[in-house]
């Protein structure tokens, strides 16, 4: 029998008891209710290297998925499937995996033998019960953010690994700000415990420092024999140790109650029994009930039960914004704390339901999905309704009565066996297979023929997707990332639904901003279609690869997130999709930037598009806003309104777009009758205009770089501008004719600047090798040091100013092996590591992780990010200019 199974029995049985009538589920609460509470959808976040796919393969062969533990140096791991991935030992795109915790039973076990969900599921310790656990394994590399962004807006819940030797590493702060920023809950798995220089207490003080929170010490690292091995963990909530057998395969677990250790090992027992004291205290600070609890208990911290810590727990993980962060320790490649930390997902990280409520935009009106339903469901009941917040009423629909599946795409991959793969995750209703979708986003209707359960490369096809699932969908060929999919009743292919549900959009996912990019050209003319659909392929996988067309040499730009990005998909162009294609060398993408203002000039387009008679009029001006740099942000236009009778989009790079129509409402359409010829619509014009001015600042006149720092004032009058054979190409092209004129204009009176990309970088090091790469960051490289901070000092410059100060002198840590017992326990972090944040031209990085290992003997780490764009001084700009004519 499998270890796994009994682990599961035996919580079964403490559990599954009759449950009193009151307790019992109402009628109408639906079994899909309870499918839903026993899902979790997780993910595993990290630095690079720091055990995710490796603790991701113990969860699948505890779980019972594999039957073999899978290598990560073998190539032999399940979710690491690519060849490149296999090739490189790194996780490149995130991997979507389904299994159960604990252990479906034996097949030997009948039906009725098979844990339920009991009715008093809420006042249980959930992982008796047998879960659903969808989990994706996420990239550690920097290159590979949005992989991990778009992974990270459809998770309910992560773990973070951290390796116990390295600590907190640069970009573990990067992706743990991340899931902040999505309000995903997160507990964390102390990893490679086993490995010498393992320091579980200055990692665990380090999360505080730098994670900004309160590590709650759940488990404590068993150091037998007093040098420092590493053969088990200490079980603060439940009061007992848990012992692996070295050599094993991790299944054989011996537990011992704190009475018994005591007996043992006094010195382990007494630090247990110290971590529970510690963490009864935290939880006391930041949860009523335990303070409850304690009292009742006559303020014995002991006293209390493991599964009332556990409630505690589950608790403080759940409030927004997390302040208490669940700490586990064990070390995946020795299969030591892995069966533990599955049962801490179940046990503390939330199911669907119990998730906020997904925002959505809805006619311009932002609110949430619920809010929506509700709304729809109350527009057609006939009783007297409680008074209702504005919000409420406007957005009672009530066409939303027949809205029966809400979901959002949130990845697309090509496979060569089973074609375009659109992951999804479904928020509400339930997606069915043969049924019609509607893309909020690109407007058109879509069939969804096949569903698929994805099991990493493997694949199960299953006959729907319910709510809190995340499933694909096959033989769509429109949907990309960040779509909002709905299925409307009665909804046809070619038909859309009624009234403001067909702008339904869920929260977005934001890519963002490329900074290098490489130039690609086809073998042959022949060659040239076979290259741009596997380029259209690749841009659709992969939404932050952006693709541009030099219009004076013909060369096609691929611009992605890093060298290795576009290494990796230079790569799958030739190999994977046999593209015939000539790379070049990897280049930086720099912005221009025009220093002076020009007057209106008015462009006039009459000819023939595709053989029809073709008239407009656009007149545009055009003039620099006064900003030093660029913040990234967003990356679509955007609408902002000003008045009826003005329309202003924000652009990427700092740039807007003011349209002006006298006459013309958009909140009267009567006004549009009378100005606007009968086969245009003002969106439609607002639209087109927006289209040609971003495709005139997408090239520079001076180096064909985008243009940024500008804002675009077009003048449109109804009533001079549109005429009967006016038609939105010819708007478009009327636009980007007049915008590209207004910009030559300003670059020939005044030269345009070039803007450089500078990167926010985290340099982690030791204290010795600190001088040397300050000096090299702030002299060699002209960069900007913000902060020099030790893992005892505060958080960088660079962070929020809300975010929670840590004292590490009150986080309690249990001793290390070797460590000094005396005094301050968090002295020896500054000695330990020091961090570095600069701002620092993207330019001076190339190549910079090789340099680093050379000034720190192999020892320094770093993590950067766009920060913005800035212009450069004349000397700088010239040596660049001069290098691209050589290029």
């Amino acid at each position: 029998m499998q270890v796994g199974w009994v682990w599961c029995a035996r919580r079964v049985a403490r559990h599954h008891v009759k449950t009193p009538r009151r307790l019992l589920y109402v009628q109408a609460q639906s079994q899909h209710d309870a499918l839903s509470k026993a899902t979790r959808n997780i993910g595993i976040i990290a630095h690079i290297d720091a055990g995710k796919t490796t603790t991701t393969e113990r969860m699948l062969y505890y779980s019972g998925y594999t039957r073999r533990i899978g290598d990560v140096d073998e190539g032999s791991t399940v979710t690491d499937f690519l060849p490149a991935e296999r090739a490189r030992g790194i996780t490149i795109q995130s991997a979507a995996i389904t299994f159960h915790w604990p252990p479906l039973p034996p097949d030997s076990l009948t039906p009725a033998q098979t844990p339920r969900l009991p009715a008093s599921f809420d006042a249980t310790l959930r992982s008796s019960i047998s879960h659903n656990i969808n989990l994706i394994d996420t990239p550690g590399h920097a290159d590979f953010t949005f992989e991990v962004l778009r992974s990270l807006r459809v998770l309910d819940g992560a773990v973070c690994i951290l390796d116990g030797v390295a600590g907190v590493e640069a970009q573990t702060e990067k992706v743990w700000t991340q899931a902040g920023a999505y309000h995903i809950p997160r507990i964390i798995f102390v990893n490679k415990l086993d490995r010498d220089g393992a320091a579980f207490s200055r990692t665990v003080k380090e999360i505080g420092v730098r994670l900004h929170g309160w590590p709650a010490v759940c488990q404590i690292p068993w150091w037998r024999g007093g040098n420092g091995n590493f053969t088990g963990i200490g079980d603060v909530v439940n009061l007992r140790g848990m012992l692996w057998p070295s050599g094993g395969d991790g299944r054989d677990i011996k537990a011992f109650g704190i009475e018994e250790l005591g007996k043992t090992d006094t010195t382990f027992a007494e630090e247990i029994k110290k971590a529970r004291v510690a963490l009864v205290e935290l939880l006391s600070e930041h949860d009523d009930v335990m303070v409850e609890h304690f009292l009742e208990h006559d303020e014995d911290h002991l006293a209390i039960s493991g599964i009332q810590i556990m409630h505690s727990l589950r608790r403080v993980v759940l409030q927004a914004p997390q302040i208490v962060i669940p700490v586990f320790a064990g070390a995946s490649f020795r299969n030591i704390g892995v069966q533990p930390l599955l049962d801490a997902v179940v046990d503390l990280l939330p199911s669907p339901c119990e998730r906020p409520d997904p925002e959505i935009s809805l006619a311009n009106q932002s609110s949430t999905l619920s809010v929506l339903l509700d709304a729809g469901a109350s527009a057609k009941t006939t009783r007297p309704a409680k008074k209702q917040q504005k919000n409420d009423q406007s957005l009672a629909i009530a066409e939303t009565k027949n809205l029966t599946a809400c979901a959002l795409a949130f990845k697309v991959v090509n496979d060569t066996k089973r074609g375009v793969l659109v992951y999804v995750r479904v928020y509400s209703g339930t997606i069915d297979r043969g049924a019609t979708l509607y893309n909020t986003n690109l407007g058109l209707a879509e069939r969804a023929p096949r569903l698929l359960k994805m099991y990493a490369n493997d694949a199960v096809e299953v006959d729907s997707i319910g709510s809190g699932q995340i499933g694909v969908i096959t033989g769509l060929k429109h949907a990309r990332t960040g779509d909002t999919l709905i299925v409307y009743r009665g909804l046809q292919m070619k038909s859309s639904p009624p009234g403001a549900l067909n702008t339904l959009q869920l929260r977005p996912i934001n890519v963002p901003p490329p900074v290098f990019f490489t130039s690609i050209e086809p073998n042959s003319l022949s060659e040239q279609k076979h290259v741009q659909e596997s380029l259209g392929i690749l841009l659709r996988e992969d939404p932050s690869l952006h693709l541009s067309i030099d219009e004076e040499s013909g060369q096609t730009h691929l611009a992605g997130m890093g060298d290795l990005h576009l290494e990796i998909a230079r790569d799958r162009l030739l190999n994977d999709f046999k593209a015939k294609a000539r790379i070049g060398k990897i280049e930086i993408g720099y912005r221009e930037a025009i220093t002076t203002s020009t007057d209106a000039h008015t462009h006039n387009l009459d000819k023939p598009i595709a053989g029809k008679a073709a008239k407009a009029c656009i007149t545009a001006s055009i003039e620099p806003i006064d900003d030093s740099a660029i913040v990234p942000g967003i990356q679509k236009p955007t609408l902002a309104e000003d008045s009826s009778f003005e329309t202003k989009f924000d652009f990427p790079d700092n740039n807007t777009l003011h349209i002006s129509h006298p006459n013309v409402s958009r909140h009267d359409s009567a006004s549009h009758k009378s100005h606007i010829p009968p086969h245009l619509s003002l969106p439609g014009i607002l639209s087109s205009i927006q289209a040609g001015t971003s495709a005139a600042l997408a090239r520079g006149p001076t180096n064909g770089f985008p243009v940024a720092n500008t804002r675009v004032t077009i003048e449109l009058d109804a009533q001079t501008n549109l005429f009967p054979e006016t038609t939105p190409t010819a708007i478009s092209m009327a636009t980007r004719a007049a915008v590209q004129y207004t910009l030559k204009q300003a670059c020939d009176a005044a030269p345009a600047v070039l803007m450089e990309p500078v990167m926010l970088v985290t340099v982690y090091v030791n204290e010795s090798s600190l001088g040397a790469v300050v000096q090299d960051l702030s002299s060699a490289r002209g960069g900007q040091v913000l902060s020099l901070d030790s893992a005892d000092a505060p958080s960088s410059s660079s962070s929020s100013e809300t975010e929670l100060r840590i004292d590490p002198n009150r986080i309690y840590t249990p001793p290390d092996p070797f460590a000094s017992g005396t005094g301050d326990m968090s002295s020896g972090l500054a000695d330990s590591q020091r961090q570095i944040v600069a701002r620092v031209p993207l330019k001076e990085m190339v190549g910079y992780l090789n340099h680093l290992r050379a000034l720190t003997g192999g020892r320094g780490t770093f993590v950067m990010g766009v920060d913005g764009f800035e212009k450069m001084g004349s000397q700088r700009m010239k040596e660049v200019v001069e290098r691209m004519r050589e290029f």
